[in-house]
């Protein structure tokens, strides 16, 4: 008799999460839990959290709402909660909710097997949040033959994300990282070479390096084995890998070694997320970024100068304690500056252990409605300009898969920018490479048809 269970995993946040949902998948299909997208079905829930946002938090309280009243149904449910809701709570979380078994935090997702035979065992609730300095990644576990594409959880079989660091020194007042996923650890890059050769093995052709700021991977660690720069040139080497990204940096760190590398690394995208959450000095001051609009921008014009196809996307956070209409008008203007292909921008809101929560001058609720609104309209006002600039032109597009949105015969796929491309077409596969011709902009991707 088979003694396989099903496990249903809900993700929430960054690219880290999704990564670490993944790793937690791999583990638990070694004690014979397989992914499954119907909730009813499973014996055992990972909800995998992020606490970077206010509202990110709330869904997870939500859906764990929805879970209590699975189990009053179901008893034998195993509910599990990880990443940074799981770290930031701790003991908190099951005494706040008892329906939930398990909370595993971001160092210790690796025990989460023996942590659900326990509970399995005892009926018992567990709690595994230790942060602890001299936390070293584990080893990545080859993926069987056909694991790659058969997991319930991957939407992208031909890329995938693979972590090279975790936690951060920085300590940005507005940020729980340094609390909830600890102080900066790289991985050892011959492990991360091991699995990107493995991945690439079973079909993969791009990979996206992760880590909370990727440019100082190796420099506080002896057993990395190189720097950021040296990593990505290894990677480049390997055979099956067409396309490179990495995500994210942090501009103090950018070198211009790093900086050559998006023009001698061919498989390196030309595409580069360089969060700068503020256009005001005095404002970046208070976010403790340890860098100015001046350095920052003098990095764009050296990217732009080796590179000037580089598509540049970046972070904003309206409204931090203390902004003034002044600080406001900087960012604004530092969105004419550099023109950036698109951005990621959020209301500020205060976090449990950031340093800002206890900033005064906090920014009316109306007045960040506003400020972001404008904001975002601007952008895409931006974006719809930078795009229209495509109309005309073919490029090269890695398919991704059919669209979703659209009627049959479309597909969807990026270009090495990551700019998205809508097209018509027949017969193609995911990861395929193909030229399309621009014939149309729109506001966050463009639209064409199979080049001759």
């Amino acid at each position: 008799m088979s003694t396989e269970k099903l496990v249903y995993i809900e993700t929430f946040g960054c690219q880290m999460n999704e990564r670490d949902s993944e790793i937690m998948e791999q583990l638990l299909r070694q004690v014979d839990y397989l992914p499954t997208r119907e909730l009813s079905r499973a014996d055992l829930v990972v909800v995998n959290t992020c606490s970077i946002r206010a509202k990110a938090e709330q869904k997870v309280y939500s859906l764990l709402g929805r879970l209590k009243k699975i189990k009053d149904g179901k008893p034998g449910l195993i509910i599990t909660v990880a990443g940074c809701v799981a770290q930031q709570e701790g003991e908190r979380l099951p005494a706040r909710m008892p329906q939930v078994d398990i909370v595993v935090g971001t160092q210790n997702i690796y025990r989460l097997p023996s942590l659900i035979k326990e509970v399995e065992a005892k009926r018992c609730s567990r709690v595994a949040v230790d942060l602890s300095p001299s936390f070293v990644i584990p080893r990545h576990l080859p993926s069987p033959p056909g694991a790659v594409v058969a997991s319930a959880s991957e939407k992208r079989p031909f890329k995938k994300f693979v972590t090279i660091m975790q936690g951060c020194n920085n300590f940005c007042t507005y940020c729980v990282v340094p609390h909830t996923r600890g102080r900066e650890v790289s991985r050892d890059m011959d492990d991360i070479l091991s699995e990107i050769q493995d991945l690439a093995g079973q079909g993969i052709k791009e990979v996206t390096l992760l880590g909370q700021n990727v440019n100082s991977y190796g420099k506080t660690s002896d057993t990395a084995g190189g720097r950021f720069p040296e990593l990505l040139r290894k990677v480049a080497e390997i055979d099956g890998i067409q396309r490179i990204r990495f995500t994210t940096s942090h501009p103090k760190d950018l070198s211009d070694e790093l900086m050559r590398c998006f023009v001698e690394v061919d498989k390196l995208c030309p595409s580069f997320h360089l969060p700068v959450q503020s256009g005001s000095n005095r404002v970046l001051k208070m976010m403790n970024r340890r860098y100015t609009i001046e350095s920052y921008l003098d990095k764009v014009e050296a990217l732009r100068k080796m590179l000037p196809e580089i598509s540049l996307t970046t972070d904003i956070i309206v409204g931090f304690p203390g902004e003034t209409d002044e600080d406001f008008s900087a960012t604004m203007e530092l969105l004419e500056q550099v023109r950036y292909h698109g951005a990621f921008s959020f209301k500020y809101s205060d976090r449990p252990l950031a340093k800002s929560t206890d900033f005064a001058d906090k920014v009316p609720e109306d007045v960040k409605s506003a400020r972001l609104a404008r904001l975002q309209d601007r952008q895409d006002q931006i974006n719809l300009e930078l795009h229209q600039q495509h109309v005309g032109s073919c490029l090269t597009v890695m398919v991704e898969g059919r669209s979703s949105k659209t009627s049959r015969g479309q597909w969807s796929g990026r270009t090495d920018t990551n700019h998205v491309v809508n097209f018509t077409a027949e017969g193609l596969q995911a990861g395929q490479m193909v030229k399309i011709r621009i014939e149309e902009a729109c506001l966050h991707s463009l639209r064409g048809s199979l080049a001759d």
